[in-house]
């Protein structure tokens, strides 16, 4: 395939660097007679599942997939602050739903960048909270520890520690990081070592590298 073969809906051709998120993906009408199972989606067994889902998920209605999500899901939250449209949240939706979290907790703007989070909030429970302690007494009231994640003066290696089974992860948005009566809500402070020249790295990774942690001492291998 070349450049020229791929072209955006204006009819420009499509640079090849960017081909990639053109080209067809999942899988197209079931052949054969169609399952008797009430997961499964008349209009995608008909038309094809093109959507970023696992292939057990496959032709599956979003309830259904829900549901079944639903069932296995971990004991961790994740939150994350939002006073200024951090573009990172949608990349922490996505990790959370590929780690299988909770929740997510957006604390601040309701309103959110949903691109990079690739749809998959539609499968990940997503909660808001106008204001730290509006998001501190919900967490009171599940009894879940607040533990930030964040390189400050005082946080812990979280290399050195095992996160709590049953927690909310808490991180800051782009830049500042951890707003003041944020890392006051915190139990505890654990840190991720870095060994280069950059000062930090962004939520989006940081979340990832926490929610792994987390997988890595609490859960066994996901289902094939």
């Amino acid at each position: 395939m070349t450049a020229d073969d791929v072209t955006t809906d204006s009819g420009l051709p499509v640079p090849m660097a960017a081909t990639e998120s053109y080209l067809e993906v999942g899988v197209g009408p079931w052949p054969g007679p169609w399952p008797d199972d009430e997961r499964y989606d008349p209009e995608l067994l008909a038309h094809g599942d093109r959507r970023n889902v696992v292939d057990r998920y496959r032709y599956w209605r979003r309830e259904a997939v829900v549901a079944d999500l639903d069932r296995r899901r971990h004991g961790f939250h994740v939150a994350i602050e939002n006073w200024q449209h951090d573009f990172n949240i949608g990349t922490v939706v996505r990790n959370a739903n590929a780690f299988l979290a909770a929740e997510v907790h957006i604390v601040g703007r309701r309103r959110w960048n949903r691109r990079g989070a690739m749809v998959t909030d539609r499968y990940q429970h997503v909660r808001h909270h106008s204001t730290i302690e509006d998001f501190v007494r919900w967490a009171a009231g599940a009894s879940l520890p607040i533990i930030g994640i964040d390189n400050l003066p005082g946080s812990r290696p979280m290399e050195t520690v095992t996160l709590p089974k049953e927690c909310i992860l808490l991180f800051g948005q782009e830049g500042p990081g951890l707003s003041d009566p944020a890392r006051a809500a915190c139990r505890e402070l654990f840190s991720i070592a870095q060994y280069g020249s950059t000062r930090s790295i962004n939520a989006g990774v940081a979340s990832g590298i926490a929610m792994h942690s987390w997988v890595r001492a609490h859960a066994g291998p996901p289902p094939s």
